[in-house]
């Protein structure tokens, strides 16, 4: 009897070990999650200043005349594409 006692108390503290360890591992998974998030809400306000200085210096570059054809065409084409989003946000707000 004495060693089936032993069995179940060495397979309980096993347990209760493992259990431990399966809450800690919680706990950093759910810290590991939220560091992720506050990665990508840093990347996507990061990607949208970048996206933004782009078109600054685009505007800079043509106020000043200093576009190649490259660049010139490129700026028309993003221009272009946000008068189409303009178009389509104002006939949004009509209907």
């Amino acid at each position: 009897m004495n060693t089936i006692e032993e069995h179940i108390n060495s397979i309980n503290t096993k347990l209760q070990l493992l259990l431990k360890k399966y809450a800690a591992l919680q706990k950093e998974n759910s810290l590991l999650c939220k560091e992720i998030e506050t990665y990508r809400k840093n990347e996507k306000d990061y990607s949208e200043k970048i996206t933004s200085l782009e078109i600054q210096t685009g505007i800079l570059k043509s106020s000043a005349g200093k576009l190649n054809d490259k660049e010139k065409h490129d700026f028309e084409k993003r221009i272009n594409t946000y008068i189409k989003d303009l178009d389509k946000y104002i006939a949004m707000l009509n209907n």
